[in-house]
């Protein structure tokens, strides 16, 4: 079997919908900038309550990390509760830890409301201990959000988990049943079309070269140069996540680019997936250098991790598939002759503080930083985007935290510290 390296296998699963046609309008009252989750998601939800909204897409519909992820909609938030308690404070954390719940019901409200057909399934996740330490943590973990979010999840011994995993390499583990799997780019594709549906414009090929304050008729607003030619906007909102460009200077220095990569396997024997993953969760390890891996709908291995922190390119696409795939085995050796038909990348979008971010900076709006927990945050924190724009009011507690730069301002939105960030958590790890 040929493996398709940089193919994506999720794209096989769906026909992606075409953008407007014809020219870009002269005015709108709102220009989105990226029609990925966040973009979509904030287009649906202002077309519905009447702006005239326009999405500029740099390339096709859904092209980026919303097409390119595992489709995992995770509870939670990459740091942990005590981490987040200590850095802002419980009253604060628990605000934070609640969006997070709220935001896989963001998305299954959408999916029920748009009939989108993308194999929604609240199969839960697992958290899989590499060393004893790490399930050690767990206790303290599980203890901490039931007594102070109201959430409640369930430590799983090791001698209990090959109910859970066909892996004995772990040593425990933690199931939360709220998490989510679905299809990413038949979400993708679904959140474009609702937005047409409700009269968004979406156009592609439509790259973001530079934007700047401008009055029109007495009106203020911003003048958005594009490929395909101007366009006047009363109010933008930046939804770029890890592509963010040189057209937002001072977003993109706050955000790092970092590359995650896929492999799925070729189809598996129906008694071979239940043995790997006999309740379908959606399962990552405890690592700072992770794998995740999952059951696609169609009994597939996909497997990915941060195999090279670098973006995509056809050369870390195929280095990683070899990483990803001796990862693959070690975790599943059941897996051993098992082709991978499919090998992919796609750039993650991390900020200095490993927290999302929404808010406005010099009138622009931004919604991004979601560090691997996209699929739901983006969806969330695009809807609130849209509801601060059309003049709501907001509870949203990712606009009320700090959103650092780089130390020292060494960093000018080109990641050259990545393969030392790489190997660091690679010591951590060691350590830990």
């Amino acid at each position: 079997m040929q493996t398709f390296i940089g193919s994506n296998y999720w794209l096989t699963t769906v026909s992606m919908p075409q953008g407007t046609p014809g020219d870009l309008p002269k005015r709108a009252d709102v220009a989105v900038i990226g029609a990925g989750f966040t973009g979509l998601s904030a287009a649906r939800s202002l077309a519905k309550r009447g702006a005239n909204v326009v999405v500029l897409e740099s390339h096709s519909i859904g092209w980026g990390a919303s097409s390119r992820n595992g489709g995992m909609v995770l509870t939670g938030l990459k740091l942990s509760p005590e981490t987040l308690a200590s850095r802002y404070g419980m009253e604060l954390t628990r605000r934070m830890y609640a969006a997070s719940l709220a935001s896989i019901d963001v998305v299954e409200q959408i999916v029920r409301e748009e009939n989108i057909g993308c194999d929604f399934s609240r199969c839960g996740h697992l958290e899989v201990a590499c060393k004893p330490s790490h399930f050690d943590s767990y206790a303290r973990s599980v203890e901490t959000i039931a007594k102070e979010f109201n959430h409640q999840l369930r430590i799983v011994p090791r001698a209990q988990l090959s109910d859970e995993i066909g892996s004995s390499i772990y040593f425990g583990g933690i199931v939360d049943e709220t998490s989510t799997g679905l299809n990413p780019t038949q979400y993708v594709t679904g959140l474009a079309t609702a937005a047409i549906k409700a009269g968004a414009n979406l156009y592609e090929n439509a790259r973001v070269e530079q934007i700047t304050p401008e009055t029109q008729n007495g009106n203020h607003g911003f003048e958005i140069h594009t490929s395909r030619g101007n366009i006047f906007a009363t109010n933008v909102l930046v939804a770029t996540s890890g592509y963010t460009s040189a057209a937002t200077p001072a977003l993109r220095k706050k955000i790092i680019p970092i590359g995650s990569f896929i492999i799925t396997t070729e189809q598996l024997p129906d008694d071979l997936a239940r043995e790997l993953n006999p309740r379908n969760r959606m399962i990552y390890d405890s690592k700072h250098y992770l794998y995740y891996y999952r059951l696609t709908p169609d009994n597939r291995m996909l497997f990915g991790g941060r195999a090279a922190f670098f973006p995509e390119t056809k050369n870390t696409i195929r280095r990683s598939a070899e990483i990803l795939r001796r990862g693959m085995v070690q975790v599943f050796p059941q897996l051993r002759e098992t082709k991978v038909a499919y090998a992919w990348g796609g750039t993650l979008d991390f900020c200095f503080d490993t927290m999302p971010h929404a808010g406005h900076a010099d009138g622009i709006y931004y919604a991004l930083g979601y560090a691997g927990h996209g699929v739901a945050m983006a969806t969330y924190l695009g809807a609130k985007s849209a509801e601060e724009i059309a003049g709501e009011k907001v509870e949203n507690p990712f606009s009320e935290i700090p959103f650092p730069g780089a130390p020292l301002g060494l960093y000018n939105g080109r990641p050259w510290f990545l393969p030392f960030a790489g190997a660091y958590y690679k010591v951590l790890d060691w350590i830990s």
